[in-house]
């Protein structure tokens, strides 16, 4: 079922836009729990973050669709390549009911929430422009970091806070598990293109409840 939080805020036209991103990852029989917790941490974060060049509606939209379509990879080639593959459906659905120039964006956040980080010699990549491809490095290290606290799908992190200091970032990772040493480990191993990008260190905090 779909979340209905994701569509607050959306104009109709953007609503339109997520209704086809939903019908896509459906018939992709995306993970729905994993899928929608990374993406809620993702937004999270985002929203966290005070850094004034991304605090922009389509940009947390971008970032919202890449977070719902990240895995659709799974079920058609496995996981060794699903962020690949998940890339070149967004690219070729006639699904999506979404710009060929934002197909570029999302897929390209989407493709870089795991293994290789962002470069040029990727094809998907290069068509974009300067600004774009800062754009698409910053939202892929939000969707990368939040996909290490769900790294095993065991939805063990339900939500983040997060405090934006200086050159520092503090995730406060919210659990009713006693131990989630493992999730942070993983998050913080993914965050390094989040620190890269933003230049800030991210520390993360168990906040159990």
């Amino acid at each position: 079922m779909k979340d209905p939080i994701f569509f607050d805020g959306l104009n109709r036209i953007r609503q339109k836009e997520l209704n086809s991103v939903f019908r896509l990852a459906k018939r992709c029989n995306y993970e729905t729990k994993h899928s929608h917790l990374v993406t809620k941490l993702s937004l999270q974060f985002f929203d966290g973050v005070k850094e004034s060049g991304i605090q922009k509606a389509d940009s947390r939209f971008y970032l919202l669709c890449a977070g719902i379509l990240h895995d659709i990879g799974v079920h058609t080639e496995g996981h060794k390549k699903h962020h690949k593959t998940a890339l070149k459906i967004i690219l070729s659905s006639t699904i999506l009911q979404i710009s060929h120039k934002e197909r570029y964006l999302i897929g390209s956040i989407a493709r870089y929430h795991r293994k290789a980080l962002p470069s040029t010699n990727h094809d998907h990549f290069a068509v974009l422009n300067n600004s774009e491809r800062i754009l698409t490095a910053q939202l892929a290290g939000i969707l990368r970091t939040c996909d290490g606290l769900d790294y095993d799908h065991r939805n063990r992190v339900t939500e983040i806070r997060v405090e934006d200091i200086q050159d520092n970032i503090q995730i406060f990772c919210v659990t009713a598990y006693k131990k989630i040493n493992k999730e942070i480990r993983s998050a913080r191993k993914k965050s390094y293109l989040f620190s890269m990008t933003f230049n800030k260190e991210i520390e993360f905090i168990p906040k159990y409840t």
